[in-house]
C-alpha cells in the first residue's frame, strides 16, 4: 500500500456543516490515500470535540500549530470565506498542500493573491468546484467535445439559490451580506460558471443586473428576521470564446417547479440537464438527469451515465463529487499531473464573477479579465 496523504482539516465542526456533511465522508471512501489525522477550529477544545466525534487523533490549539505539524501533508479549509485567506495562506507559507472550498478568496484581489502564493510556492493548491468532478459534467463534456450536438449554437442555464430565499438555515445567516464573500453569485454562480466552463469553454464578455428584491429573510429553526444585503436574483447574458451564446440566471430560494435547468442547443442536436435530487438542486452537489435529442427526432431521451465514480457515497449525496475532486488531488500528487482544479482555475472564474459585479453597476457590457 502507498504512503497515505495525511489530512488536516481545518473548520470542522462536531455536529454540522460541509465538512461533516461532505468531507468526513469523502475521505473516508478513499482511505487508500488519505488518513484524516487532525483538525483546529476556533479554540482547542473545539477541535477536540471534532476530533472526538470523528475519531481523528489530532487537535490542534491553532490553525498555525496544524500547518506546522509534521504529521499534516494537507491542509483543508473549510472555514467561512472571509477566512479563507488567512487560513490558506498559512498553509502555503508552511510548505503544505492545500484543498480550499469554494469561493477562493472574498472577492478577485484576494484570489489573485493566493492564486500567486501557490504558483510561488508550487504546493498543490486545489480549489473545490465540486461540479468539475461531477460524472454527469464529465459525460456532457465529452458528448459535446465529440461533436454530438455539432456546433453549439447556444446555452441556457436557470438555477435556485437554495439559500438566499424566504427562509435559510440559521447557519447561512452570514451570507446574506455580500461583505462576507459568500453570495449567490459567487457561491450558486460560481458552481455553475465552473460547470459550464469545463463543458462549453471561457465565457469572453457579460452583461448583467443583480436586483435584491427581499429586504429581510427568515431562520427556519427559529422564524427570527435577518437583514438581507445582497442580491437575490441574478441575470447575465453572455458570450462564450466560441462565439454562442449563454443566458444564465439564478433565483434565490426554492421556486416552484423546476429548479436546474441548463441546456445545450447545437447544429446537430440538442441537450438537457435537470437535478435528480430536488432538495439540493445545484450542479456541484445533485445527481443530473441527462437528456438528449438529435436532429431529425422528436423530443429527448434519457442518456444512461457511465458511473465512473460513485466512491460508495450513494446516501451520502454531497460527499459524491467533493470526493471525485480529492481523487483527482491524489492521482495529482502520485502522477505529477494537473486534473484537479487549481487556485489558476478558481482566479479565472473569479475573473467572471468580478466582471459581472461591473456590468451590473456600470449597466455596460463587460469583457472578461
Amino acid at each position: 500500500m502507498e504512503k497515505r496523504s495525511r489530512v488536516g482539516i481545518v473548520g470542522l465542526s462536531a455536529e454540522r456543516g460541509w465538512a461533516t456533511m461532505a468531507h468526513i465522508p469523502a475521505l473516508r471512501a478513499l482511505a487508500d490515500v488519505f488518513e484524516i489525522a487532525g483538525v483546529a477550529n476556533t479554540s482547542l477544545v473545539s477541535a477536540q470535540a471534532a476530533a472526538a466525534a470523528f475519531d481523528i487523533p489530532g487537535a490542534f490549539a491553532s490553525v498555525a500549530e496544524l500547518v506546522a505539524s509534521p504529521d499534516i501533508d494537507v491542509v483543508v479549509v473549510t472555514v467561512k470565506v472571509p477566512y479563507h485567506r488567512e487560513v490558506v495562506a498559512a498553509a502555503l507559507a508552511a510548505g503544505k498542500n492545500v484543498y480550499c472550498e469554494w469561493p477562493l478568496g472574498n472577492g478577485l484581489a484576494e484570489a489573485t493573491e493566493l492564486a500567486s502564493l501557490a504558483n510561488e510556492t508550487k504546493t498543490q493548491a486545489v480549489v473545490g468546484t465540486q461540479a468539475i468532478a461531477s460524472p454527469e459534467v464529465q459525460f456532457i463534456r465529452k458528448l459535446v467535445a465529440d461533436g454530438y450536438v455539432g456546433e453549439v449554437l447556444s446555452s441556457t442555464y436557470i438555477s435556485a439559490g437554495v439559500s438566499w430565499g424566504e427562509h435559510i438555515p440559521r447557519g447561512d445567516a452570514y451570507a446574506m451580506d455580500s461583505k462576507n464573500g459568500a453570495t449567490l453569485l459567487s457561491v450558486i454562480g460560481g458552481h455553475a460558471i465552473a460547470a459550464v466552463q469545463s463543458v462549453l469553454g471561457p465565457i469572453r464578455e457579460v452583461d448583467a443586473v443583480l436586483s435584491q428584491r427581499r429586504q429581510a429573510v427568515s431562520a427556519i429553526e427559529t422564524g427570527e428576521s435577518i437583514l438581507l444585503n445582497t442580491p437575490d436574483h441574478v441575470m447575465v447574458n453572455a458570450v462564450l470564446e466560441s462565439g454562442a451564446p449563454l443566458s444564465l440566471q439564478l433565483r434565490g430560494g426554492l421556486p416552484r417547479g423546476i429548479k436546474l435547468l441548463w441546456e445545450i442547443n447545437g447544429t446537430e442536436g440538442d441537450l438537457r440537464i435537470t437535478a435528480a435530487i430536488e432538495q439540493a438542486p445545484v450542479v456541484n452537489i445533485s445527481p443530473l438527469r441527462v437528456e438528449a435529442g438529435r436532429k431529425g427526432e422528436e423530443g429527448y431521451i434519457e442518456l444512461e451515465i457511465p458511473q465512473s465514480h460513485d466512491f460508495g457515497l450513494e446516501d451520502a449525496v454531497a460527499a459524491r463529487n467533493v470526493a471525485g475532486i480529492y481523487r483527482l488531488m491524489a492521482d495529482d500528487l502520485r502522477l505529477g499531473t494537473h486534473a484537479a482544479p487549481s487556485f489558476d482555475h478558481a482566479l479565472g472564474i473569479h475573473k467572471v464573477l468580478s466582471a459581472i459585479e461591473q456590468s451590473d453597476q456600470t449597466g455596460r457590457r463587460v469583457r472578461v479579465g
